[in-house]
């Protein structure tokens, strides 16, 4: 996949805050309350932020494909995935399950994404340790590499460029400097360990191989959310390209072929439309019937609450679809 194809030309939308504890669950909860919400003169007084930070919430709301735009009247309302995992009876409603993080950072980068520069950072910046500066110019290679986009602003970039390390690095610690539990209610996606700082260098690091706190089941899902959106009929993948195709989930959460074999296997030894096999030696996932279903079905198991979006995700965003990229895109039906 390619960027173009990935993402939309959006940069520094979020008034240079990064996503906050709750912020998530707020942009859902305040637009499914009112979509006028954040077009109105006292949201700040409504939402209980300052005025910057209204537009930061909606930008990340949007971004997590929790909220759309209305196409039917001006406003925004929540989508068919921000009932199923934030509404009364949804999987996650108060965002407890360590699961959730790892499933927001997925929608964060699955298209159609409106953060090309994470979309760059994550699938085609390649060295594993990394300074700012250095992180900085392949991101500008990258978006110089889209003949299509206007050129956008350097300090535009490298505001999404210090949103992304404030979200995923901790935090720089000083004497007088808080817990890590003030770092992870700074920001919730510190929590996944994706990036960690050189103790010998200072520089960034992504961390590769297997992680403690991602589910098998949101791996599985992302995998087959990201075939829902890519597919044009097959049914069968290899991990290698799930591994390191542009844009798929061995990038997303920095995992090797060997790791993504063992969060599918573990998930269709329970989801009787996976199955994994080798028939040239290299392992490839095969799945029956559409995959965005059966990306419902791994979430419902893994949320164990089948019911979710059974009559519960309102006639509003029952008609709503998001951005379809070039027409190959096949989103996913929570979308």
């Amino acid at each position: 996949m390619r960027l173009v194809e990935a993402a939309k030309p959006t940069f520094a939308r979020h008034e240079t805050f990064h996503p906050r504890y709750g912020w998530f669950r707020k942009a859902y909860a305040v637009t499914k309350r009112d979509p006028q919400i954040f077009t109105r003169v006292d949201a700040p007084v409504s939402i209980g932020v300052g005025k910057n930070m209204v537009r930061a919430i909606r930008f990340w709301g949007l971004a997590a494909k929790l909220i759309v735009e209305d196409r039917q009247r001006p406003g925004l309302v929540p989508t068919k995935f921000g009932h199923a995992l934030f509404g009364e009876a949804g999987w996650d409603p108060y965002m407890e399950d360590p699961g959730t993080l790892w499933l927001l950072h997925w929608r964060l980068l699955a298209p159609p994404s409106l953060l090309p520069v994470w979309w760059i950072a994550f699938n085609e910046f390649h060295p594993v340790e990394f300074t700012d500066d250095a992180l900085d110019h392949a991101v500008a290679v990258g978006l110089d590499s889209v003949g299509d986009w206007a050129k956008p602003h350097p300090s535009s970039v490298r505001k999404d460029i210090n949103a992304l390390l404030r979200t995923y690095a901790p935090a720089e610690r000083s004497k007088r400097s808080g817990n890590s539990i003030d770092d992870r209610l700074d920001c919730p996606l510190r929590e996944l360990g994706l990036v960690r700082r050189s103790q010998a260098t200072g520089s960034y690091r992504f961390v590769l191989g297997a992680k403690p706190t991602l589910p098998p089941e949101i791996v599985s899902y992302a995998v087959l959310d990201y075939l829902a959106r890519t597919e044009t009929g097959g049914n069968t993948a290899t991990l290698s390209r799930l591994a390191h195709e542009p844009g798929a989930p061995g990038h997303a959460f920095k995992l090797a072929e060997e790791d993504l074999f063992v969060a599918l296997q573990q998930t269709s030894a329970t989801i009787g439309a996976l199955r994994l096999a080798s028939p040239t030696g290299a392992p490839q996932l095969s799945w029956s019937g559409d995959p965005a279903a059966v990306a419902n079905e791994v979430l419902s198991s893994y949320y164990d609450i089948t019911s979710a979006t059974e009559g519960g995700t309102g006639h509003e965003s029952d008609q709503l679809e998001l951005f379809d990229i070039e027409k190959r895109a096949a989103i996913v039906g929570l979308s």
